[in-house]
């Protein structure tokens, strides 16, 4: 059993987009897209929108929100031999988590509290990944996509958010200094079109559901 944590900054290019809808014809894959709809309405409440509004308020609840949901699709029950999910809980909590931490928008209780959960979730839970497809998007591209999405609560989201995010997973990532990669790391340039992109998964899709080297690049 193979479990893939696809990352980007945001999730414009991922599974659901449809460019690896041939391997889940034959059931080789499943999908486990990222949980949004639940961010987006916890029994009438909208927690992502509310922390985009101000997560110095609000970011302790939707990370909490975050964390637990994304314990949820790791632990889902295993339905074919590749799952490939759309971020992770490690992301959540080694990206996103710690910008808000570096930004000064979540206090350092809060940081610690969420990080002792965290620990205890890796410690006690299998929460591993057999491989790490980080979708390398310039934070532009990424802004751009953004905007042509026009989800509501992202309508106020800076250029400078997507830089901050940019770089912790460019140092987690690719230089690894930030915190322990939980997988070998299998790097995409992401910047092109989906047409590209859907042809270069076609080329490499092998390479790609068993993280081996890529035979054709972007």
């Amino acid at each position: 059993m193979l479990l893939i944590s696809v990352e980007n900054l945001q999730d414009e290019f991922h599974p659901r987009r449809g460019y690896i809808i041939a391997a889940e014809s034959l059931t080789l894959l499943s999908v486990l897209t990222e949980p949004v709809s639940k961010w987006r309405n916890v029994r009438g409440h909208n927690p992502l929108g509310l922390m985009y509004q101000d997560a110095s308020k609000w970011g302790l609840t939707f990370q909490t929100y975050v964390q637990l949901t994304m314990l949820d699709q790791h632990t889902k029950p295993r339905i074919s031999p590749v799952r490939m999910m759309e971020r992770s809980i490690h992301s959540a909590k080694y990206i996103f988590v710690e910008n808000l931490f570096k930004s000064g928008k979540m206090p350092e209780v809060d940081y610690v509290v969420l990080s002792e959960w965290f620990d205890w979730i890796v410690k006690n839970i299998d929460v591993s990944v057999d491989l790490i497809v980080y979708l390398q998007t310039s934070p532009a591209a990424c802004y751009e996509r953004l905007k042509l999405r026009c989800r509501e609560e992202e309508k106020i989201i800076p250029l400078e958010y997507l830089e901050a995010i940019h770089q912790l997973y460019e140092e987690w990532l690719i230089k690894q200094t930030l915190f322990r990669v939980p997988s070998p790391v299998l790097v995409v340039e992401a910047d092109q079109d989906m047409q590209t992109m859907l042809e270069f998964y076609e080329q490499n899709r092998d390479q790609i559901l068993t993280g081996g080297e890529l035979k054709h690049h972007l």
